[in-house]
C-alpha cells in the first residue's frame, strides 16, 4: 500500500521556504547558504545532540591547487560510476574553500591551518601532489570536552580538530534566522500530483507534523552506516560494526527512494578493520591504529613500523595491512565468501604480533557521538582497553591452540613473514618494507578483527546541482542531497573529500534551492 502524503490532502502545521534535513556539517552549510541567500530555514535534525558522525571526523576538509588535476584525480578513483560535471563539480569547489572556509572562522573568531597533503593512491600520470587539507587550528574560549561531552574522538578532545570545525559551523548559523528543532525524525516527503517535493512529515514528542517547504526538501542526514538491514541487502561481507554514530540508519535514502530516487555507490563504505569492544553492550567497533594516516606529525607519511600482520581462520595471511590508505579499503579484502563452507572465512580474521610489538604504540581507540559514552584517552586508559581486549600465548604451540589454527600453516605464515622482513620486501602482498617488524620474540599477542563502517558512500544520485534523480536520469523537483548522502566516491574514497561534499554540496544545494520560484 502506497501511504506516501499528497499535498492535497495534507493539513499543514506550519511553512517554511527550505526544509534541511540532518544537523551535520553537511546540513549547517546548506542551511547557511539557503538562510544568506534570503530563505526561511527550518533545520531539523532526529537525534537529540547535534553534530551527527561529522564531528567525530578529523576536521580536514580536502582542498585542492589546481581543479583540472583534481577532477583527472577524483575521475580514475571512481572508476567511471560518478558523472563527469558532478566531478569537475566538487574539484571546482575544492579550490574554492578555502575562501569559504576563511569567511566562516571570521564570523566565529577562529584560525585556520592549512597543509600540503598528497592524494591517498598513486596513479600512473596523475598529479596526485595537488591536493591539501584545511582545518580549524584554534576558537576562541572552547573548551571542547565540555562544550560537546557527547563526542569522543580518536584525538583527545582538546586536539579534535572535527569538533572545532562544528563549533564554528554552530557559530554561525546561531548569527542568522535559522530555526533548529532537534529530537525531530524526518517521516516522509510530501509530493503535490506531479511528483515534485512539497513538504516533510517529521515525528515530534507531540506527534506527527507536516511542514511545507514552499521551495525544497533538502536531505543531508547522512548515510546508513548503522543500519544492519541495509547493510545485509547491499554488502556481501557480514557483519560490519559501525564505529561511531547510531543516528545515521540511511534515513534519507528510504525517502528518496519512496518518491522515485535511483541509487548509487550502495556498495562502497569507508571502512577498516577493528575490534569489537569488550563490552558486549558497547554499540560500536572500536578502531585498529589508522596507519599510515593517523600518526603524529605532518606530510607523507610512510615509515611507520606497523607491528602486527592480519591472518585468515585457516592461519594464512592474505593482505596488505598497510595500504596506502588502509581506512577506506582495508576492509575489502575480508569480504571473501568460501561456498564450500557457507562462510566468510576472514570474519573475524586474527591480528598476531609479538612482544616486542606490543609496546610499540598504543592499538586501539573508539571514536563516538553519544551521550551515552565516555571515554579517557590517557595512556593508562588505552592500556586498559589494550589488556581486554588482546590475548596472550606464550609460545608459537600456545599460540596455535588458541588460535585454533593447522600449527604447519600458521609455522609457514611467520616464518615466510619473518623472512620478508629480513629480505625487506613484502613480496606476498606488497607492504611498504619500512612499515614492517618480524615477530618472534614470546610471548605473542592476537585479536579477533572485524570490518568496520566510518561512513557510507551510497544514497540518492544526484547531478552538478545537487538535485536527486529518478530512474530516468530526470531530476526530482524540489528534492536535493548534500554531505555523505549519496556521495561521488563510488570506488576508492579521497581522505577529506566526504568533508569536502559537505562544503560543496551544502552551498550548492543551498544556493541553487534558494533559487527556485516557490510553488
Amino acid at each position: 500500500m502506497n501511504d506516501l502524503p499528497n499535498s492535497s490532502l495534507v493539513s499543514w502545521d506550519e511553512a517554511v521556504d527550505i526544509v534541511v534535513v540532518g544537523y551535520g556539517y553537511a546540513g549547517a552549510i546548506t542551511a547557511i547558504e539557503a538562510s544568506d541567500a534570503g530563505r526561511n530555514v527550518l533545520l531539523v535534525e532526529k537525534m537529540p545532540y547535534p553534530g551527527g558522525i561529522s564531528i567525530c571526523s578529523g576536521g580536514n576538509i580536502r582542498i585542492a591547487d589546481d581543479a583540472a588535476k583534481a577532477f583527472t584525480y577524483l575521475k580514475e578513483t571512481s572508476a567511471g560510476t560518478t558523472p563527469d560535471d558532478v566531478l569537475h563539480a566538487l574539484a571546482l569547489g575544492m579550490t574554492e574553500v578555502p575562501d569559504y572556509f576563511e569567511r566562516l572562522a571570521k564570523a566565529a573568531n577562529a584560525t585556520i591551518d592549512g597543509r600540503h597533503s598528497p592524494g591517498n593512491y598513486p596513479i600512473a600520470g596523475v598529479d596526485i601532489d595537488i591536493f591539501g587539507y584545511i582545518s580549524i587550528d584554534t576558537v576562541d574560549n572552547l573548551d571542547a570536552a565540555e562544550a560537546y561531552p557527547n563526542v569522543s574522538s580518536y584525538l583527545p578532545p582538546h586536539r579534535a580538530a572535527g569538533i572545532r570545525l562544528f563549533k564554528v559551523l554552530e557559530d554561525n548559523i546561531a548569527q542568522r534566522d535559522i530555526t533548529i528543532l532537534l529530537e525531530t525524525p524526518a517521516k516522509r516527503l510530501i509530493t503535490d500530483a506531479s511528483g515534485a517535493v512539497c513538504g516533510l512529515r517529521t515525528n515530534t514528542k507531540n506527534g506527527t507534523r507536516n511542514i511545507k517547504a514552499s521551495h525544497a526538501v533538502i536531505l543531508a542526514c547522512g548515510g546508513f552506516e548503522a543500519s544492519s538491514e541495509m547493510q545485509n541487502q547491499y554488502w556481501q561481507e557480514k557483519p560490519v560494526l559501525p564505529v561511531a554514530f547510531s543516528g545515521n540508519t540511511g534515513d534519507g535514502i528510504r525517502m528518496a527512494q519512496t518518491v522515485g530516487a535511483d541509487l548509487w555507490h550502495m556498495w562502497h563504505y569507508h571502512g577498516t578493520y577493528g575490534v569489537k569492544h569488550p563490552d558486549p553492550d558497547y554499540p560500536y567497533g572500536v578502531r585498529v591504529k589508522r596507519l599510515p594516516d593517523w600518526v603524529p606529525g605532518r606530510g607523507i607519511r610512510n615509515d611507520v613500523k606497523m607491528p602486527w600482520i592480519i591472518i585468515d581462520r585457516n592461519g594464512r595471511r592474505y593482505m596488505n595491512e598497510y595500504q596506502p590508505y588502509t581506512q577506506d579499503t582495508s576492509a575489502r579484502p575480508m569480504a571473501q565468501f568460501d561456498t564450500l563452507t557457507q562462510t566468510y572465512p576472514r570474519i573475524p580474521s586474527l591480528m598476531v604480533f609479538d612482544d616486542d610489538a606490543r609496546g610499540t604504540y598504543p592499538l586501539f581507540a573508539p571514536t563516538f557521538n553519544d551521550p551515552n559514552l565516555t571515554f579517557d584517552y590517557s595512556p593508562e586508559a588505552l592500556q586498559a582497553l589494550e589488556d581486554r581486549i588482546v590475548r596472550k600465548a606464550d609460545t608459537i604451540d600456545d599460540l596455535t591452540a588458541a588460535l585454533d589454527v593447522d600449527a604447519d600453516i600458521l609455522r609457514e605464515t611467520l616464518d615466510r613473514w619473518n623472512a620478508s622482513c629480513e629480505a625487506g620486501k613484502d613480496g606476498d602482498h606488497g607492504r611498504p618494507p619500512s612499515s614492517m617488524m618480524k615477530i618472534e620474540k614470546a610471548p605473542f599477542f592476537y585479536a579477533e578483527v572485524w570490518p568496520l563502517c566510518q561512513n557510507t558512500h551510497g544514497g540518492p544520485v544526484h547531478n552538478v546541482h545537487q538535485q536527486v534523480m529518478n530512474g530516468f536520469d530526470e531530476p526530482i523537483p524540489r528534492l536535493y542531497v548534500a554531505g555523505e548522502l549519496g556521495g561521488v566516491f563510488g570506488h576508492l574514497y579521497l581522505a577529506g573529500g566526504n568533508l569536502a561534499e559537505c562544503f560543496v554540496g551544502g552551498w550548492t544545494a543551498g544556493r541553487h534551492a534558494a533559487g527556485l520560484d516557490p510553488w
